[in-house]
C-alpha cells in the first residue's frame, strides 16, 4: 500500500478538510479511490492518504494540500473541493496557484471579491490588460459580476471618471409598452441584473449618490448612439442579444482612456429567428486583434448550485446530438433485402 502524509497547522484546519460528516473526505476518496484519515504524525496534527494505485495517492494528496491552504484563509466549500478535485485529475492542479492573489476589491458589506476558478482568474487578468474585453459562457460563471467588480476597482482607483453599464431590451417594442410608467420604468426589468450587481458593490445609498451625480449610468443600448465614451469603464451586459449592426455601434463609442467589456452566453439568444447575434459576430471579426482578449467560460467555472452545471453539460450533449445528420433508413425490397 502507497501512503501520502499532509501535516496540516490545527485539528481546526483538519476539521474543515473533511467537512461537515467528512463529506468533502469522502468526495476526495471517490474520486480518487483511495483512504484518507486523520493522523498524529511527528506529534501534529495530520491528514493520511493510503491507496493501492501511487498515482492516485499522489493526487489525492496534492488535492488534499491545495485544501489546506483555502481552510486556512476559511475559503473551503462544497464547490471549491468539486473544483479542485476536476482540476488536479485533469493534470491542470499547477494552475490553481493563479487564485493565490489579492481581492479585487471590497462589497458594501466588507466582503473581498476574488475569481474562484481559474477561468475567472484569467478573464480578470485579461480586463486588467487589454483594453477590450469579450467574456463569452455559460450562465453563472460570472461574467456580469467580476466585470462590474473591476469597474468599481477602477472607479475607486481613480483610473476612470465613471461607469456606464448597458444592455439590448431586445422587447422595446409593444411588449414594453404594457409596462406601467415612464420610459425609465419601462427598461428597469431587463437592467435588473446590472442593479444588483452594484447594490452589492456599493450599497443601496451611495449607488444612488453616484447615480445622481451620473458617475454611474445604467441605461439601454439604443442610449448609446452618437455617443462617444472618454474615461469611462462600460460594461456591455447580455450581448448575445445584440445585432451585428447594435455591436459595432456599441465598440465605436469607446473614447479614450476607457475600457470596454462584452459579455453574454451564445447558447441563450433571444433573438428573432433567423437573426444573427453580433456577439457571434464579434468573436470571429475581432480575433487576433492586438488590445481584443476574447475570453471564453467553461461548465466548470459555473460557481452557482452544481446542478447548474449538470444542466448546462445535459443541454450541450443535446444540442450535439440534434447538430449530427441524421441517416436515412435503409430501403428494402418486398423480399425483405436491403437496397
Amino acid at each position: 500500500m502507497e501512503r501520502e502524509i499532509i501535516h496540516t497547522e490545527s485539528s481546526e484546519i483538519t476539521a474543515r478538510i473533511f467537512g461537515v460528516c467528512d463529506a468533502y473526505a469522502k468526495e476526495i476518496e471517490a474520486a480518487f479511490g483511495v483512504d484518507i484519515a486523520n493522523s498524529r504524525a511527528g506529534g501534529g496534527d495530520a491528514i493520511s492518504v493510503t491507496g493501492a494505485d501511487e498515482e492516485a495517492v499522489r493526487l489525492a494528496a496534492s488535492v488534499l494540500l491545495r485544501l489546506r491552504d483555502d481552510a486556512a484563509r476559511g475559503e473551503i466549500s462544497e464547490q471549491r473541493v468539486t473544483y479542485v478535485i476536476g482540476m488536479v485529475r485533469d493534470g491542470q492542479g499547477d494552475d490553481l496557484a493563479r487564485l493565490d492573489g489579492g481581492a479585487i476589491c471590497l462589497t458594501a458589506r466588507g466582503k473581498p471579491v476574488k475569481a474562484k476558478t481559474v477561468g475567472q482568474q484569467k478573464y480578470v487578468d485579461a480586463i486588467a490588460k487589454n483594453t477590450v474585453v469579450l467574456g463569452v459562457g455559460p450562465a453563472g460563471t460570472g461574467k456580469t459580476f467580476l466585470a462590474v467588480a473591476m469597474a468599481v476597482k477602477a472607479l475607486r482607483a481613480k483610473e476612470v471618471n465613471r461607469i456606464i453599464l448597458t444592455r439590448p431590451a431586445i422587447e422595446a417594442g409593444e411588449k414594453l409598452g404594457f409596462l406601467p410608467g415612464d420610459l425609465q420604468s419601462k427598461i428597469d426589468p431587463y437592467l435588473r441584473p446590472l442593479y444588483d450587481a452594484l447594490y452589492e458593490m456599493l450599497g443601496v445609498e451611495n449607488y444612488a449618490r453616484l447615480q445622481e451625480k451620473q458617475v454611474i449610468e445604467i441605461a439601454p443600448l439604443a442610449y448609446m448612439r452618437g455617443r462617444t465614451l472618454d474615461d469611462s469603464f462600460i460594461i456591455l451586459d447580455e450581448a448575445q442579444n445584440c445585432t451585428p449592426e447594435q455591436m459595432k455601434m456599441f465598440l465605436t463609442r469607446l473614447g479614450f482612456n476607457s475600457k470596454a467589456v462584452v459579455t453574454g452566453d451564445l447558447t441563450q439568444t433571444d433573438l428573432p429567428i433567423g437573426q444573427k447575434s453580433g456577439l457571434a459576430a464579434a468573436v470571429k471579426i475581432l480575433a487576433g486583434i492586438p488590445d481584443i482578449n476574447i475570453h471564453y467560460f467553461s461548465d466548470r467555472d459555473v460557481v452557482r448550485h452544481k446542478l447548474v452545471q449538470r444542466i448546462i453539460l445535459a443541454y450541450e450533449r443535446y444540442e450535439r446530438e440534434q447538430a449530427r445528420p441524421k441517416t436515412a433508413p435503409k430501403r428494402q425490397d418486398k423480399r425483405g433485402s436491403d437496397k
